[in-house]
C-alpha cells in the first residue's frame, strides 16, 4: 500500500520540490497551500492539490477530512508552510509578530493535532517539521522569526517523547541558505520596517549580506532529498541540517560561545 503524505507550503520552494520528489518515489502526495492556483505544475504531475490556510482552523480541518475520505489514512505530515518577516524588535508591530507565530508554530501544532488520531490508529507515522538553522541561533532583526523556529524545535523535542509509544517519529529539518522566495521577502520587509529607523545602518548592511549569501544558496531539491531520506529511514535521526552553510553554522553554534558567535554574525554585516 502506498504511503499517504501531506505537505504544506507546497506552492513553491521546498514544499513544491518535496511534493514532486515524493510523487516520483511512489507516494500518494497531497500538496497544500493557500494559493492553489500556483500548484498547477503539481496537479499536472498527478499530485493531489488542496487549498489550505494554516492560520484558519476550518481550512485545516477540511483539508484533513478530504484526505481521510479519499485515502483513509495519513502516514506522513510534512509541516513545511512558513513565514519570515524581519525587522528590529522595537519597530515590528505586535500584529506581525503574532502572525508569524500563527503560521510557523500554531498552524503547525494544530495540523499535527488533526493528523495524530489517524497515525495512532495505524501505530505508525512520521511528523516532519521544517525548522531552520535559525532555530538554533538568533540574528539581529530576526527576533520573531527565530523565536518561532526555536519554538518549533522545543515543540518537536517534546512531542517526540510523547509519540514514541505509538510508533510515530518526529523529525526536525534544518535548512541553511536555500534559493526560495523567503530571502527576498525578508529583505524587503526588513528594509521597509527598520531601514529608516535608529536601526537603519545595521539593517542596510544586513540586507546587503543576505542578498550576497542567499544568491549562493542551495536548490530546494537538496532539502527535498533530506526530507525523503527521513521519511524512508526505519529509525530517522531527530534532526537533519542541510543546504548551504547549514553544517558549518551548526558546528559554530556548538563550539563558539554566545559572544563569539555574535561577533561572527555581526562581522558578516560590516
Amino acid at each position: 500500500m502506498k504511503k499517504v503524505v501531506l505537505i504544506t507550503g507546497a506552492s513553491s520552494g521546498i514544499g513544491e520540490a518535496t511534493a514532486i520528489l515524493m510523487k516520483e518515489a511512489g507516494y500518494v502526495v497531497y500538496g497544500a497551500a493557500r494559493r492553489i492556483e500556483r500548484m498547477q505544475t503539481l496537479y499536472q504531475k498527478g499530485i493531489r492539490v488542496i487549498e489550505m490556510d494554516v492560520t484558519k482552523d476550518t481550512s485545516m480541518v477540511a483539508g484533513v477530512n478530504t484526505i481521510i475520505e479519499n485515502e483513509g489514512r495519513i502516514d506522513i505530515l510534512v509541516n513545511n508552510a512558513g513565514y519570515g518577516s524581519y525587522g528590529a524588535l522595537e519597530d515590528v508591530p505586535m500584529s506581525e509578530a503574532k502572525y508569524q507565530f500563527e503560521v510557523n508554530v500554531f498552524g503547525l501544532a494544530r495540523l499535527t493535532q488533526l493528523v495524530l488520531p489517524y497515525m495512532r490508529l495505524s501505530k505508525a507515522g512520521k511528523i516532519i517539521n521544517v525548522s531552520s538553522i535559525g532555530g538554533s541561533l538568533g540574528a539581529p532583526h530576526g527576533t520573531w522569526y527565530h523565536a518561532t523556529k526555536f519554538a518549533v524545535e522545543g515543540l518537536s523535542d517534546s512531542i517526540r517523547m510523547e509519540l514514541k509509544q505509538f510508533g510515530i517519529d518526529v523529525v526536525v529539518i534544518k535548512p541553511g541558505a536555500i534559493l526560495t522566495e523567503w530571502s527576498d521577502i525578508t529583505q524587503k520587509k526588513m528594509l521597509k520596517v527598520s531601514g529608516e529607523t535608529a536601526y537603519g545602518n545595521l539593517v542596510k548592511k544586513h540586507a546587503t549580506m543576505l542578498n550576497k549569501y542567499d544568491k549562493q544558496g542551495s536548490d530546494p531539491i537538496v532539502i527535498a532529498r533530506v526530507i525523503q531520506k527521513a521519511c524512508e529511514a526505519k529509525c530517522p535521526r531527530t534532526r537533519y541540517a542541510a543546504g548551504r552553510g547549514a553544517k558549518f553554522t551548526m558546528f559554530a553554534r556548538k563550539v563558539l560561545s554566545d559572544k563569539w558567535l555574535d561577533r561572527m554574525l555581526l562581522g558578516l554585516m560590516k
